[in-house]
């Protein structure tokens, strides 16, 4: 189930947690972010690769792209088993900001989304179906867990695709992984 929790950027014991999608919509607008409930339900073999992804979902990429004119759009699928898991998590872990703004949508799987806006950290945990979209130069950071498992079609409003600029802060430190927030929610 998505999941919304508010904290103070100062007190990360202290959340407010929002399960209706619904309310979890209207919290999320107040900062200029787009949540959505997609069709997540085209089936897909194991190791589909990512034109086939791109394939199966090609009216929903139209349908973004006639409001966005993305200029990129790929895939990144992450699974336990990925070679490369643990330098991606930690490249996505540190907060960050992009001069475009960033669209996902999670067709399989989960993550966690920390938005640092108005003196908050709203953290939201997305899941198959899910799309969201944070704002330009809007400082967050993402956690897919230290066994993460997600399939997302992601689109750039640039050529170059995903490219950050950190902030340098260390206030991801302060805030409960995805792990420990899922085991929290359970």
């Amino acid at each position: 189930m998505s999941t919304l929790t508010i904290y103070p950027e100062n007190q990360p014991d202290h959340g407010k947690t929002l399960n209706d999608y619904a309310d979890i919509k209207a919290e999320l607008a107040t900062i200029d972010v787009e949540f959505e409930h997609w069709n997540a339900h085209t089936l897909l073999s194991a190791d589909a690769d990512q034109q086939s992804v791109l394939d199966a979902y090609q009216k929903s990429i139209d349908k973004l792209n006639l409001r966005f004119s993305f200029k990129s759009v790929d895939v990144i699928n992450v699974t336990p088993d990925h070679p490369d898991k643990t330098a991606l998590r930690q490249k996505f872990l540190a907060e960050h900001v992009h001069d475009d703004f960033e669209v996902r949508f999670f067709i399989e799987g989960k993550g966690l989304f920390y938005l640092h806006a108005n003196n908050n950290i709203y953290t939201v945990l997305c899941e198959a179906g899910d799309l969201i979209s944070v704002p330009n130069n809007t400082p967050h950071w993402f956690d897919m867990g230290e066994n993460p498992h997600f399939k997302v079609i992601r689109f750039f409003t640039v050529a170059e695709g995903w490219v950050a600029e950190f902030t340098g802060s260390d206030i991801a430190k302060n805030f409960p992984t995805f792990d420990q927030y899922v085991a929290e929610q359970a």
